[in-house]
């Protein structure tokens, strides 16, 4: 399983707004998606995908990084699964 970090995201985006956003530049359906309390006004999330590694969620993470999308430029990372 790996996961991402997903951070500058507009308050108003849903667990389904982001599962349809990253479906549709090519990732599998997200497993869990867990909101992180306190990353300022724009939050951000971890989401997991339990079919993919670590360097292939990186290979899509370049897909969607700096993406700006419902007015704000996507910060998105792989995080380290050692970590």
């Amino acid at each position: 399983m790996a996961k991402l970090w997903v951070s500058n995201l507009a308050p108003d985006v849903t667990d389904q707004d982001l599962c349809d956003f990253l479906v549709k530049y090519g990732f599998p359906q997200p497993g869990e998606i867990e909101r992180i309390d306190g990353a300022s006004d724009h939050p951000a999330v971890t989401v997991a995908f339990h079919s993919k590694t670590t360097s292939e969620l990186a290979e899509l993470a370049t897909r969607v990084h700096d993406v700006y999308w419902r007015g704000h430029a996507l910060d998105v990372q792989v995080l380290d699964p050692a970590g």
